[in-house]
């Protein structure tokens, strides 16, 4: 299975995050007619989720295809369309006698 990644038509269109990110090992396949699969830990993600595995295919600016080394520090970037976003939501005021307050307050008796 080979993934193709559109480039970016219009970046200021995408919601982005870019993580730094390692390359922990290069995994061969036994089949030759499947392409190996590099495992790449993402900094910044939960520890029981930080890990990946892709095919260890990519193009060079040339159009080449190349593949990643194990060890190679690399950055891994998230778009998602405007509609495929929400708003994030911003804490609520701290006033007093909020439903927030009023929560941290009992749970400290």
């Amino acid at each position: 299975m080979s993934v193709k990644t559109k480039e970016l038509e219009n970046p200021a269109e995408k919601a982005t995050i870019t993580l730094p990110a390692t390359v922990e090992k290069i995994i061969h396949s036994i089949d030759p007619s499947e392409p190996d699969k590099a495992q790449i830990a993402v900094e910044g993600a939960e520890e029981l989720y930080r890990e990946i595995r892709i095919e260890n295919t990519l193009q060079d600016e040339a159009g080449n295809e190349v593949s990643l080394k194990k060890g190679a520090e690399i950055e891994v970037t998230i778009a998602a369309d405007s509609e495929a976003t929400t708003p994030k939501k911003q804490p609520d005021s701290e006033e007093p006698g909020s439903p927030s307050q009023e929560d941290g307050k009992k749970k400290n008796r």
